[in-house]
């Protein structure tokens, strides 16, 4: 497969990650197909992590460093995307056709893009992928859960036409749901392949305290405009996984924050009532694009 002339770049909003971001630049370096140019934006780390960055920027001229001013904690949602704007707004390379958002902490086997830009030539309506993130547990390799239809926020690439389409990424919490839902709503596909790994090198939501995440997971939700009866069902369901019942309350408890607090949703109802179309279709158990396998 020739990718030579379906440049992408990649750009990387990092936060404290001295522990993890050399492993991930160097599962960078040893891709058999390497990026046009790849940002990393510091946003406002307190430890080493803005001086990793600008060591790999010296000897690499692929790599680039942007620094931010630090705000003095962590935001969830809008933060980590207005860092990542930071990143997109100074790129040199303008030609690009993919554009992909990857986490600090990820390791990419050597051969990570190359087989997802595989799935993307192959299926031209395929507007937002990435692969599927596992994380170790005393030497296992443990799936961590995500729908077929969804893409990790940690992992997302995106086809330019896609991209254009809708408009980019929204600034708050529910991004990386929202950005999917433009793009089925213009008839594009949206898939995590099965076949193309990553390891995350901590799981999903330690940043944080467990019931923090998933608070943060049901607001997220609200904002994003799920219907209230799947949503219902989506902390039904959770219930069944760990941490039993403390997880789904969490998330429920998120959902009714935004009704509570009246904290403005996504300015699309267009957009809000497609999903929730699509969300009372799989309820139904009638045809929908919210694939879970």
């Amino acid at each position: 497969m020739n990718l030579d002339q379906h440049k992408f770049v990649v750009i990387t909003p990092v936060r404290d990650e001295e522990k993890f971001l050399e492993a991930t630049i160097r599962s960078m370096l040893a891709q058999n197909v390497k990026p046009a140019e790849w940002v990393i934006v510091d946003d406002g780390s307190t430890d080493r992590t803005g001086a990793i960055i600008d060591g790999f920027a010296r000897e690499f001229s692929w790599i680039r460093a942007v620094h931010r001013t630090n705000r003095g904690f962590r935001q969830s949602g809008g933060g980590v995307v207005e860092a990542f704007y930071d990143g997109f707004n100074r790129l040199e390379c303008r030609d690009w056709e993919f554009v992909v958002k990857l986490d600090g902490d990820l390791i990419p086997g050597p051969d990570y893009f190359e087989k997802c830009f595989d799935h993307f030539l192959r299926h031209p309506r395929l507007g937002i992928g990435g692969g599927t993130i596992y994380y170790d547990l005393n030497g296992k390799a443990l799936l961590e859960p995500c729908p077929r239809f969804h893409v990790r926020g940690a992992t997302k690439i995106y086809r330019r036409a896609c991209w254009d389409g809708i408009g980019g990424l929204w600034k708050g919490p529910g991004w990386d749901t929202i950005d999917e839902v433009k793009a089925q709503r213009l008839g594009r596909t949206t898939e995590s392949f099965p076949d193309v790994r990553l390891l995350h090198l901590r799981v999903t939501g330690t940043a944080e305290s467990p019931w923090a995440d998933a608070v943060k997971s049901g607001l997220a939700r609200y904002i994003a405009g799920y219907h209230p009866l799947f949503m219902l069902a989506s902390c039904t369901y959770r219930v069944l996984q760990e941490p039993y019942f403390v997880g789904s309350l969490a998330l429920l408890v998120g959902f009714l924050k935004g009704y509570v607090k009246h904290i403005p949703r996504v300015n699309d109802p267009v957009l809000i009532q497609f999903m929730r179309d699509q969300q009372l279709r799989r309820l139904m158990g009638r045809k929908t694009i919210l694939k879970y396998d």
